[in-house]
């Protein structure tokens, strides 16, 4: 039995979101129905993580197991003739037996999308969040500076999967403007349920003078959500880069993958 991990993008404005949900259409499904004509049996395909409906992926990992002889290169090719537009299949790769797209990720980065202009531009609709109002992005990194390190991140999520620890670390997060779009780059060892969406509300909420950038840390040691800022769109958010290490498999994904 073959362990092939695939590297995919998607636009994600018409599913609800990766997870195969009852009678609803998701990224999940369309896959495994996509793979299934192509190896001739059904699949579990296991994904990274569980973006949220409406939520974009330029990169993101996944793996299923089969009997099929196909090469692995040729698999890209033969996948995208049986999926939508808004999903492609861009790399496949055999991986050893104890592969996982979720539990071999060590580290993932999000970025959150404002197009921060007065007047709206319908190409950016379901893919950026348009916000009128100027923000301050001196005042956005200096929030977003306070979110770094080792910390509970209970204020910054929303009630849904049960998990062991709301502890979490974040590597770096970046504030970074070009023209009228910015762009909120975050990466962590993991994200608790709309963590990066409620985390880009609270930087705004600074940029809006609701809260001193220098007040985020109490916020996360009081643990209270509603302290915090809103959870911002789901349209502006993108799974931008993910990186492996298992001690076996080592890469990287990347939106310039």
């Amino acid at each position: 039995m073959r362990n092939i991990a695939l590297i995919l993008t998607y636009e994600g404005t018409a599913y609800h979101g990766w997870q195969a949900q009852k009678n609803l259409a998701t990224v999940q499904q369309t896959l495994e129905k996509a793979i299934k004509m192509v190896v001739g049996h059904t699949v579990h395909v296991t994904g990274c993580g569980r973006t949220d409906a409406g939520v974009h992926a330029r990169c993101y990992v996944a793996n299923f197991r089969t009997e099929s002889t196909i090469p692995a290169e040729r698999l890209p090719y033969a996948l995208n003739t049986h999926l939508p537009v808004d999903i492609a299949v861009t790399k496949a790769f055999d991986v050893h037996e104890g592969f996982n797209a979720i539990g071999s990720c060590v580290r993932k980065e999000y970025t959150y999308t404002i197009y921060n202009s007065r007047l709206r531009d319908p190409f950016y609709v379901n893919r950026a969040w348009f916000y009128p109002k100027h923000l301050d992005e001196k005042i956005m990194q200096r929030a977003a500076d306070q979110f770094v390190g080792t910390h509970d991140f209970a204020a910054v999520r929303s009630l849904g999967t049960e998990v062991k620890s709301t502890v979490r670390t974040v590597y770096y997060y970046k504030v970074e403007r070009r023209g009228d779009i910015i762009e909120l780059k975050v990466c962590a060892n993991g994200f608790l349920y709309n963590m990066a969406r409620a985390m880009a509300g609270t930087v705004i909420y600074a940029a809006e003078g609701k809260i001193a950038p220098e007040q985020i840390g109490a916020l996360l040691e009081s643990g209270n959500r509603t302290a915090a800022g809103p959870t911002v769109p789901a349209g502006g958010l993108y799974m931008t880069h993910l990186w492996y290490d298992d001690g076996v498999e080592k890469f990287e994904c990347s939106e310039n993958s």
